[in-house]
Formats: structure tokens, sequence, C-alpha cells
């Protein structure tokens, strides 16, 4: 469906208590598939592309990733839901913490999975490397390029044929307009950094890492942990930052957990 007001493609999935899944930078609503099926049961929930991602409308160059946070409260008024759960991956943690300072009211419980609370200079530099493998405009070349760092050598060595299939999704689905937003959101977290407030949410929080991940890595994301007040973490072995995908039993046994 989709709410008109902001051109934001969104899905409502299951029944329970609400929980929203925020998309990482490469993702859209598809991404969850397998996840919504483990969880519908149980929750009801929501999926959506941000805007510049997957059905959703284009945006203009400039903007930074709290537009996203405003979006997500629209979209939760739009739904008449006051208060949800919120799973946020990488970007979309982001995008999470950011919506949890400015709107504590209407979060429940908030899970950060392989997310920052800042961007470093090697973080930087890779949105660097995304956005230049981006301007090819080539979906085969962009997964070459750009996907390496985001699974882990042993996802990589043991599921390539998984992987191959993907690329050739790349290669057949990517478009000029999704390589032109992709680029637009890769530059809007340039400057983000919120460490100095994160002590101001009181949220239960889990974070859930993953040890080969280097572009989120553990070390940041336990740093996070001791400066949130209320949160535990959990670091998954041999995976990396597309955790979510690698392990997706896992993460779907740890959401549930922690949200009953």
């Amino acid at each position: 469906m989709f709410f008109d007001e902001l051109g934001i493609y969104y899905e409502v999935h299951g029944q329970g208590p609400p929980l929203v899944l925020l998309n990482g930078i490469m993702m859209n609503t598809l991404s969850w598939v397998e996840h919504i099926e483990k969880l519908k049961d149980r929750y009801q929930l929501i999926v959506y592309d941000l805007r510049d991602q997957g059905r959703s409308s284009r945006l203009e160059e400039g903007y930074d990733n709290a537009l996203h946070a405003e979006d997500l409260k629209r979209l939760l008024d739009h739904l008449n839901i006051p208060k949800t759960h919120i799973w946020g991956l990488s970007y979309g943690g982001q995008v999470a913490l950011l919506f949890t300072l400015k709107y504590p009211e209407r979060v429940e419980k908030l899970v950060l999975s392989n997310t920052s609370a800042y961007v470093d200079q090697y973080l930087l530099s890779l949105g660097q490397m995304w956005k230049r493998a981006a301007r090819l405009y080539d979906g085969e070349a962009f997964f070459d390029l750009a996907l390496l760092p985001i699974y882990s050598r042993n996802f990589y060595n043991h599921h390539y044929g998984w992987l191959e299939k993907r690329r050739q999704l790349f290669k057949d689905l990517l478009t000029r307009d999704w390589f032109d937003g992709f680029i637009r959101l890769a530059s809007s977290n340039a400057t983000y950094d919120i460490r100095a407030e994160l002590s101001k949410i009181q949220h239960p929080v889990l974070l859930i890492a993953a040890q080969e991940d280097i572009i989120t890595p553990y070390a940041q994301m336990l740093e996070m942990s001791r400066a949130l007040i209320h949160s535990q973490i959990v670091c998954l072995t041999d995976t990396g930052h597309a955790a979510f995908l690698e392990k997706i039993d896992t993460f779907c046994t740890l959401i549930r957990g922690f949200l009953s």
C-alpha cells in the first residue's frame, strides 16, 4: 500500500504488538520476507521503503537521515499506531535512534542490529567507495565492488551459489533511478553522530552485533551499549554485516525473546 502524502510504500503483516522493521541502506521491503514469515504470528509487522528506496518516492539532493525519522512519525500517525517496538538495521538503526531521541513516547522497545552511533572516517570512506561503484550504473559491477564487505568470509565460502543469484538480481533489477537514490541515501549520514545523546534513551535496547562485521564492528556497538542506560548486547560469531540474512533463525529467536 502507499501512504500517498509522502509517497511511501508500506506493508502490514500479522497481528499483535506493532513492530516496525527499518531497512538498511541497500534494502527494501522484500528483504524481510523470511523474517515476516517467522514473526507475523506474534507481531503486527510494519515494513516500508524509506524514501529513495524501493517503491517509495524519490528525494532531491541535500537531505540528512533525520528526514526519515520524521517520515516514520507521520507513517505511524497514518496507521493510528501510538507506540511501537522498532527493529532498525544498519542505516535503519540510525533512523531508529534518531526517531527514539525525538519521539521517545512513541517507542516501546528498540532493537539495533549492525548499527553505529556515528560515522567514522572508515565508514565515510566506505560510503565514498559505494557511491563511486553506484555511479557506474551497472548492477553486476556494483555487486562485485560494494557487496564484498557486507557478507562474512564464512558465508561467501559456503553460500556462493546464493550470492551468485543475488548478483544476477542486481544485474536484472537495479535501475539508474535506484542507483541515484542509493547515492543520495549514502550521502545523507555524513555528519551523523549521536554519541553524546545516547544516555537520554531510557528504553530497553537490544544490540545485535556480528563478529566479522567491519562496517559496524562489535567494539563500536559495545561502546554504544555502555552508553545506553537499559541495554544488552549479543555478538554473533562467524557472521558479518549482513548477519540478519546469514542467521535468520537466530535473529528471529533473539527478537522474540527480547520483545516478549
